[in-house]
């Protein structure tokens, strides 16, 4: 039997004395949401536990935007069905986007897990482990039109007591032709102002030095008292008046916390406006790095994606932005072999990079998810050896691009927040500078927190080196 939950209903705490463990897949907004997760489990008794063999409940936080992501969260499944038969109490779910788009599979034809539970049904979950314990298997999938946990403190159960995401938007409405979030995250919606804040005041008295206003469209963010953003043209005039739009609440954040240390992720090229740059420019605690995909230097495979900006106005954005924040650094995703992407198109994509010199990107291969326009309107005709061909030579100039960059680097002094050990040497510290840059130095008396000059004498493609001075 399968029990579908419509409406969460407030459940009291109890003493369980079980354990979860929970595994997070994907963008930095998964592993916000495990966060939430972890506050609503413990609400009602369980306590985490980094121990998977220890479990009475094991959580995937599912990514659905790549087949590979969704691959290796089957494997990870498979991997840990045999816990089942030394446990059999032991349950097993799967939360996210994976868990939208595949509830059918997982609970009826496959009968892998026992709880299917979408991004916005997290505070349903006391009542389908009720369900769930009683030796019903239980979904609730249904998404939300409003914010769904900005009263909830998520309980940074896996971080590193330094610096810590903060959502401020939820859904997406853009409709790229290649992404699944907006089926398996729903319409783009704001959070209140003062829950941010709230959130953010709560982090620095716990000793939090740096936060990353997070969403899948950051500067679409806007606040007039509640609903979807596609729903403001029918705001009150007051409610116009008074709203709070992205580059407001960056000026809020940074005017309240002058001692945090402020990023955003992830920017829209057509949402991206000039108030947001004079902000950065404004506020000394506000990184100097912005993540600003393009996804393909091609005009005609940018239409075919349906993303809503053309390469002469991304490269005219990325100018505007250097004029006005001349150390700004750049990160990017790129994806290559798109539907009917031909080799000048590919060219046209190099060269844009030739232009920009990004610091670094997240680069990809095309692959067809399920549900999209793209997948139900084109066909998926670049063979994969092209594909891969084509992914290597966007990499190796990327390589390239980020070993110019950080070379310039050196023999220069760069802030940085240390955030923790270097993962190849136990006598080094490592943390990143305004550009989101990796730097590694030499612990000396330093410690986790501390915001230190390093002076830069080497670097690789990915991390600057150096000593504190």
């Amino acid at each position: 039997m399968i029990v579908e939950s419509k409406e969460a209903i407030k459940v009291e705490k109890t003493t369980l004395d079980k354990k979860f463990h929970l595994i997070s897949y994907g963008c930095q907004m998964n592993f916000a949401d495990s966060e939430v997760v972890a506050s609503i489990l413990e609400s009602i008794g369980y306590s985490n536990t980094n121990t998977i063999e220890n479990s009475d409940l094991i959580l995937l936080n599912t990514c659905s935007i790549r087949e590979k992501a969704e691959q290796t969260i089957r494997k990870k499944l498979s991997s840990i069905d045999h816990l089942k038969k030394k446990n059999r109490t032991l349950k097993i779910g799967v939360l996210g986007c994976m868990a939208e788009r595949l509830k059918e599979k997982f609970l009826i034809e496959e009968k892998i897990v026992d709880l299917v539970v979408g991004p916005d049904a997290y505070r349903d979950l006391p009542n389908l482990l009720k369900e769930v314990n009683s030796g019903n298997d239980a979904v609730n999938v249904l998404l939300s039109k409003d914010e769904t946990y900005g009263d909830i403190n998520p309980q940074r159960f896996n971080t590193n007591g330094i610096s810590a995401f903060v959502s401020i938007t939820r859904g997406c409405d853009n409709m790229c032709t290649f992404c699944v979030v907006p089926f398996t995250r729903g319409r783009e919606r704001s959070r209140d102002p003062k829950s941010i804040i709230n959130e953010i005041l709560d982090l620095e008295n716990r000793g939090y030095k740096e936060i990353t206003l997070l969403g899948q469209n950051v500067d679409s963010y806007l606040w007039y008292g509640g609903g979807l953003k596609k729903d403001f043209k029918n705001a009150s005039e007051i409610q116009k008046k008074t709203a709070v739009n992205f580059s407001k609440l960056l000026d809020l954040v940074a005017n309240e916390f002058p001692k945090m240390r402020i990023r955003f992720t992830t920017s829209n090229p057509q949402d991206f406006h000039d108030e947001v740059i004079f902000t950065m420019k404004k506020h000394k605690n506000i990184c100097n790095h912005i993540h600003l995909p393009v996804q393909s230097g091609s005009d005609v495979i940018l239409k075919a994606m349906n993303r809503q900006h053309s390469r002469e106005e991304y490269l005219k954005l990325i100018s505007k932005i250097k004029q006005i924040l001349p150390d700004c650094g750049f990160s990017h995703d790129m994806i290559t072999g798109f539907p009917n992407e031909t080799a000048q198109d590919h060219e046209l994509t190099l060269s844009l990079m030739e232009e920009v010199k990004y610091d670094f990107g997240f680069m990809f291969k095309y692959s067809e998810r399920p549900g999209t326009l793209a997948s139900r309107k084109l066909d998926d005709n670049i063979d994969e050896e092209t594909k891969q061909n084509r992914l290597s030579e966007i990499i190796n100039l990327q390589q390239k691009h980020s070993l110019e960059n950080l070379s310039k680097y050196v023999g220069n002094t760069t802030e940085v927040l240390i955030e923790k050990e270097s993962k190849k040497s136990n006598d080094h510290w490592a943390g990143r500078n305004e550009q989101n840059i990796m730097v590694v130095f030499p612990k000396k008396n330093l410690h986790p927190g501390e915001l230190v000059e390093i002076f830069i004498e080497s670097n690789t493609a990915t991390t600057l080196i150096g000593k504190a001075i």
